[in-house]
């Protein structure tokens, strides 16, 4: 028998506010399979989840085969961020790195576009990553009535009422408030690290810069030759002998 979830109440943010704001450039832009025109709209769709996902992927980090799923409409979009969930870049990203509280914190932003109501929340989510495993607790985030209620099967996830009209600077976005790495494993990967510059850089404009065959780029070398000859010889003019130094020329 499965543990059932633990009821949390819903706190009061803002994505649960009906927003009255003029679109502008800080509003989050929505991708979905249902307004695709183009082929290059679905690679907007693909890089998107990425970015909302794992925040940037390499080449090494992309999931190609669900790529192609996606393009020729063999899974839905919320099929394909179920694959980037279950990855294992996000799992040795995310979850190997990090407690199950913070992993339940952070796939909740990238998943439902919401911060965690409580730390009530965070212990009901926590259960079951103990008890179901990863596959289990992004299923049950999937199939949610508020997930399938605000994206449904088509809509990429996103950060839902960024924009605070009432503030002069909006929500900052989960991957700057929520970094990958908690303090514990920043401390023990050894970062930050602090650079401590001693010299002070100038900038030198392209056209001063010195070329290639440019004689001043010798001009260190010249001066660490030692140009000094050898020293004279002082032979005494007495010691000479004139008759056999001069050549003798016979007939």
């Amino acid at each position: 028998m499965t543990i059932p979830l633990l009821e949390y109440s819903p706190a009061s943010q803002n994505q649960r506010v009906s927003g009255y704001e003029v679109p502008g450039d800080e509003q989050p832009r929505i991708y979905s399979t249902e307004n695709l025109l183009s082929p290059a709209d679905t690679d907007a769709l693909i890089e998107a989840a990425y970015r909302q996902i794992f925040f940037h992927a390499f080449a090494a980090d992309r999931e190609r085969f669900l790529e192609s799923q996606l393009r020729s409409g063999q899974i839905t979009v919320r099929d394909f961020v179920r694959g980037l969930l279950l990855s294992n870049t996000y799992k040795r990203s995310f979850y190997d790195l990090n407690s199950n509280y913070r992993f339940v914190e952070q796939t909740v932003q990238r998943v439902l576009g919401r911060d965690v109501y409580s730390e009530r929340e965070k212990i009901a989510w926590s259960i079951v990553v103990a008890t179901k495993g990863t596959v289990g607790f992004v299923d049950e985030l999937l199939n949610s009535e508020e997930y399938l209620e605000a994206f449904g099967y088509d809509t990429l996830p996103y950060q839902r009422r960024r924009v605070l009209p009432s503030q002069a600077e909006g929500e900052r976005p989960f991957n700057i408030k929520s970094p990958r790495y908690d303090a514990y494993y920043r401390a023990k990967l050894g970062f930050p690290q602090f650079v401590w510059q001693t010299s002070v850089r100038g900038y030198k404009p392209q056209e001063k810069k010195l070329t290639a065959g440019n004689p001043a780029l010798f001009l260190d070398m010249a001066r660490s030759i030692d140009a000094r000859g050898n020293a004279p010889q002082r032979i005494s003019a007495v010691n000479i002998d004139i008759e056999k130094s001069v050549p003798y020329r016979r007939k």
